[in-house]
Parts: C-alpha cells; sequence; structure tokens
C-alpha cells in the first residue's frame, strides 16, 4: 500500500517540460490558472467631451501603479504600528491542562503515581529599559512610511505626465490625420482641375497623371496616419487604466490654448524641482532612516532590562496506586522576575551589523547627490527642449501661413493657366509639409511644458487645469 501511494504521488506531481524545444502542455485535468478579477473600471459618459484634467482624474483614480503605491504605502504605516507596540507590555491569558504517570521507587517496590493538573494565568512580559534601541526603531519605520508617502506621491507624478504624453500623442496623431485628410482633399482638387483643363486641350497626359500620382500618395498618408491614431488611442485608454476597447471622447488641440512663453527662468525652475520632487524627498527620509539604523546597531552593545512573570490559579488531582486519588485545594499561585540582559560575545555579529548600516547609511546620502544631480540635469534639458518647442512651434505657424498663400496663389494662377501643373503639385506638397510641421510643432510644445512641470514636480502642485 506504501508503495502505490508513493507511486501515485510521484506520478501526479507537478513535472518540468520534458524538454526545451517546445512549450509546457497543461496536463489534462489539471486545473487552469486564472486571471483574479480586477475593480470595477470607470465608465466614461459618452456624451461627455473629456479635458485633460477629467482624464488625470480618471487615471489617479483607475491606474493599477496609484493602488500599489497606496498600499505600499499602508504597509509602511502598520510597520510604524508594529514598531510602536514594543514599548507597551505584552499581556497573555493561557489555560493549561497536563497530566503525568511516572513509577516512584518506594522502599522495596516501584509506586505508580498519576497526576492531572490544570491552570490558568496570565502572563506578563515587558521591556523596561534598552537604551533607546526601541526609539531608534521607531524612527527607522517612521521615515520609511514617510519615504513610502514621497513614493505615493511620485507614482501619482509619473502617473499625471504618463496621460499627458499619452493624450498629447492622441492629439498629433488626429491632428495628422486631419492634415493627411485636407491633403487628399487639396490632391483631389488638382487632380480634378488636371482632368478638366485636358479636356479642354491645356493640359497634357503627364500632367493628369502626375496629378493622379499626387492623389494615391496623400490617400496612402491618411490611411498610415489612421493607424497610427488607433494606436495612440489605445496608448491612453491604457495610461487611464480603461481598456483600448473602451470608447471615450476627449478634447481636441484646435481648443486648447497654446502657450506663447515659458514663465519661470531656468535657474528657478531647477530651485522649484530640488525642493518639491518627491522622489528626491524620498531620497532623503531613506537617509533619515538608514542613519536611524546605524544607531539602532550601536545601541545593540548596551544591556536590556526586562521583567516578566506570570499569575493565576491552579487545581491539581494525584493517585498513588494502590492509595485512593485526592483531590488539592484551588490556590493561586505567582513567579516574577527581573533580568538584565547584556550580550558579551556574538561572534561579531553586532560589528557586522553596524558595519552594514555605516555603509548603507553613505549610499543613501551618496543617492542623494547623484540623484540631485540627475534633477538639475532633467530640468536643464526638460527647459531647453520646452524652448526649442516654443520657437519651433512659432516658426511652423509662419511656414503654414505661407504655404497656404503660396498654394492657393498656385492654384488660382494655375486655373488661369500661369503656372504649370508641376508648381501646383509642389506648392500643395509644401503645404502639406507646413501642416504637419505645424501640428507636430504644437504638441511637441504642449509635451514639453509637460515635461518641464513633470521634472520640477509642478504636476503635483498646479493651481488649475
Amino acid at each position: 500500500m506504501l508503495g502505490m501511494l508513493l507511486a501515485g504521488g510521484i506520478a501526479g506531481a507537478q513535472k518540468a517540460p520534458p524538454t526545451s524545444a517546445r512549450p509546457w502542455d497543461v496536463p489534462s485535468g489539471q486545473q487552469q490558472l486564472t486571471l483574479p478579477s480586477r475593480p470595477v473600471a470607470f465608465v466614461p459618459d459618452s456624451s461627455k467631451t473629456y479635458t485633460l484634467p477629467d482624464l488625470v482624474n480618471i487615471a489617479e483614480q483607475n491606474n493599477p501603479d496609484t493602488r500599489v503605491a497606496w498600499e505600499n504605502a499602508k504597509a509602511r504605516a502598520a510597520d510604524l504600528g508594529i514598531a510602536k507596540s514594543t514599548l507597551y507590555p505584552t499581556l497573555a491569558a493561557a489555560a493549561v491542562g497536563s497530566t503525568a504517570r511516572i513509577n516512584i521507587l518506594f522502599n522495596t517496590e516501584f509506586v505508580r503515581q498519576t497526576t492531572y493538573n490544570y491552570a490558568h494565568a496570565l502572563a506578563l512580559d515587558y521591556i523596561i529599559f534598552d537604551f533607546g534601541r526601541r526609539s531608534d526603531e521607531i524612527t527607522v519605520s517612521k521615515y520609511n512610511l514617510i519615504a513610502a508617502n514621497f513614493q505615493f506621491n511620485d507614482t501619482h507624478r509619473t502617473v499625471i505626465f504618463g496621460v499627458m504624453q499619452a493624450y498629447y500623442r492622441l492629439l498629433n496623431a488626429r491632428g495628422q490625420q486631419d492634415a493627411a485628410e485636407a491633403n487628399l482633399k487639396n490632391a483631389q482638387t488638382v487632380r480634378e482641375n488636371s482632368e478638366a483643363r485636358l479636356s479642354l486641350g491645356l493640359a497634357t497626359l503627364p500632367d493628369v497623371l502626375e496629378a493622379r500620382s499626387a492623389e494615391a500618395q496623400a490617400d496612402y498618408d491618411l490611411q498610415a496616419t489612421i493607424g497610427v491614431t488607433q494606436i495612440a488611442y489605445g496608448d491612453l485608454t491604457t495610461a487611464l487604466g480603461l481598456s483600448p476597447t473602451t470608447k471615450i471622447q476627449v478634447q481636441g488641440i484646435q481648443d486648447l490654448k497654446i502657450p506663447d512663453e515659458i514663465t519661470n527662468t531656468v535657474e528657478k525652475s531647477i530651485d522649484l524641482a530640488l525642493a518639491q520632487r518627491p522622489d528626491l524627498m524620498q531620497r532623503v527620509a531613506q537617509l533619515r532612516a538608514a542613519s536611524a539604523e546605524l544607531k539602532e546597531a550601536h545601541s545593540a552593545y548596551l544591556p536590556t532590562l526586562s521583567v516578566d512573570g506570570n499569575a493565576g490559579i491552579d487545581r491539581s488531582y494525584g493517585q498513588q496506586y494502590p492509595l485512593p486519588g485526592v483531590y488539592s485545594p484551588t490556590q493561586e499561585f505567582w513567579n516574577a522576575k527581573l533580568s538584565l540582559t547584556w550580550t558579551i560575545f556574538d561572534g561579531w555579529a553586532r560589528e557586522q551589523r553596524v558595519k552594514r548600516a555605516n555603509a548603507e547609511k553613505k549610499q543613501a546620502a551618496a543617492e542623494i547627490d547623484a540623484i540631485r544631480d540627475q534633477v538639475e540635469n532633467d530640468v536643464w534639458s526638460a527647459y531647453a527642449t520646452a524652448q526649442t518647442a516654443l520657437r519651433q512651434q512659432r516658426a511652423a505657424a509662419a511656414l503654414l501661413a505661407s504655404a497656404t498663400e503660396s498654394y492657393d496663389a498656385a492654384l488660382e494662377s494655375y486655373k488661369y493657366g500661369v503656372r504649370s501643373q508641376i508648381d501646383v503639385v509642389s506648392a500643395q506638397r509644401t503645404l502639406a509639409a507646413a501642416r504637419t510641421a505645424d501640428v507636430n510643432a504644437r504638441t511637441q510644445l504642449l509635451t514639453g511644458i509637460a515635461a518641464l512641470a513633470f521634472q520640477t514636480g509642478d504636476l503635483l502642485y498646479a493651481k488649475g487645469p
């Protein structure tokens, strides 16, 4: 029977895939792993057009990254409560029942003796004084909680910026699609004019073929932008914590105010980042926790004074064969002990803990210096990128105005036979490039301003939309 049980257990045990040449097949009858159910997602209002602040609010409520950071912060808060609980005594209630049977040598024979015992008691254990060891543990937990809170804030900062990036990418893709549709319409107009002139004998067949080719190219470009728009929409819904199949209407780029300047200087932007970036403040809290851990490691060299004991009620029954049994009277009992414990030698474990804590403190300090340098460089780069985007947006707007005027003039001149087909097609292509550049420049400027606010930490402290 034992052999059959062992054989059955081996046969039913989990096995590794037999070879690396093919994927693992789930054995028949074995339960499949299923994903746990997720919280009920936000259901958008189909009649509402959501602005960027609306999208940010949705993401902060639905994006799972915020829940991960939130639960981590709550766990660190529980750690702090655990550390504080060591300042209080431990009181436990106990009920004990026991029995024992032994043979006692009495004169020239062994006498069997049986006893039964029942007692209920309260046990107390309390550390009176430990030279600040528990206080240091509380300090470590406190700064770990502060670090977790700053990490939670930084998660919100990252989620907000992720939504803004995805939103502006979607606006850029839709703007490119709108530009591509306008380009196709212009190409169709040129093709219709060339065909009309060909029927009147004012144009040649190569002119018509060139116009048709330009129209086909414009249609091809339009289909590419439609695919990019669909991908950008999926990225936005993912940033919101929603399924890409969710239908949500967002505000278009034509309804947004395009910034015309950057208010802060680069020096002020760097100062803001050093004062309010949550990831930098998180490292400062970690340095404080490392300092408290070093102090706690040193306190392990000192003694600990504690008291423990118990008190309760006891009742026993005993029998010594062949005599009759007897019950003891119910009686109270207690004992108390005051202990002074001082570890003299522990294999140099305390020395190694001090070394580790000291190294971790220095590591935390070095990380602050490293991230400070990185923050300054990130703000500098974001500021330069935003300034460049601002200048490019102005140039793109001027380019679009000039290209539109040039195309209209070329098309009008072509109708009267003053300009050639090549001139009109060239002007149409220049206008198409100008439309694309204008949309791209506007979204790049919006993204650049958002990136600067992300690097300075202003995304967490915005007073308005």
